[in-house]
């Protein structure tokens, strides 16, 4: 029949545990590139999230 699909992480809702680690890692002052990575998210996602939650990240430059 059909072919199983990959996992793919498009359009997941935010968990708890992710807005609150998104929350601690903007704290430190983390990059918006290393949070997207370490909760394998996509920077837009991560900045989508960050405006939701008033939350100010760094950038890298």
């Amino acid at each position: 029949m059909g072919q199983a699909k990959p996992f793919e992480r498009h359009r997941q809702a935010w968990t708890p545990d992710e807005i609150q680690k998104l929350h601690q890692f903007a704290k430190k002052g983390m990059a918006l590139k290393a949070i997207a990575k370490a909760l394998t998210r996509s920077e837009e996602s991560v900045k989508d999230r960050a405006k939701l939650d008033q939350l100010g990240i760094a950038k890298l430059r």
